[in-house]
Parts: C-alpha cells; sequence; structure tokens
C-alpha cells in the first residue's frame, strides 16, 4: 500500500482525532467513551509528578463523591 492508507488506519485515526471509539464511528454504540477534552487533560496530567498525580486524583475522588451523593438524595 505504498502512499496508501488503509479503511481501518483512516478509520482509527478519525477516532483518535475526535476522541471516540471504533464502535462508535461504525454506530455499534451509542456511547462516547471520553471527550476530548477530558483526553487531553489526562494526556497533560501524565506529565505531572507523583504528588501532583495524588492531589489531581484526590480533588477528582472528592467532586465524584459529591456527585454521587446528590444523586443519591433527589
Amino acid at each position: 500500500m505504498l502512499g496508501r492508507i488503509s479503511s481501518l488506519d483512516a478509520a482509527k485515526k478519525i477516532a483518535k482525532a475526535f476522541s471516540v471509539t471504533l464502535d462508535y464511528l461504525a454506530g455499534e454504540t451509542s456511547e462516547v467513551a471520553f471527550n476530548r477534552r477530558i483526553v487531553e487533560s489526562f494526556q497533560d496530567i501524565e506529565k505531572f509528578t507523583e504528588s501532583e498525580n495524588e492531589h489531581v486524583f484526590a480533588l477528582l475522588d472528592a467532586c465524584l463523591a459529591k456527585s454521587k451523593t446528590q444523586a443519591i438524595l433527589k
């Protein structure tokens, strides 16, 4: 395939660009795995120190706990 890209490779690149799965692109699921902003943020977080990661995850855990508690109280 000189100078050409396979359909599967093209689909993978499109899925990656839009931060969705191949299943989503093919219409096999209506659920999007992650939105682009979340994916980009996690890519940046990967560059943090261990200490910075612990702070991020502590904050994330607190936000998730608050959200779950509010959902239960509704």
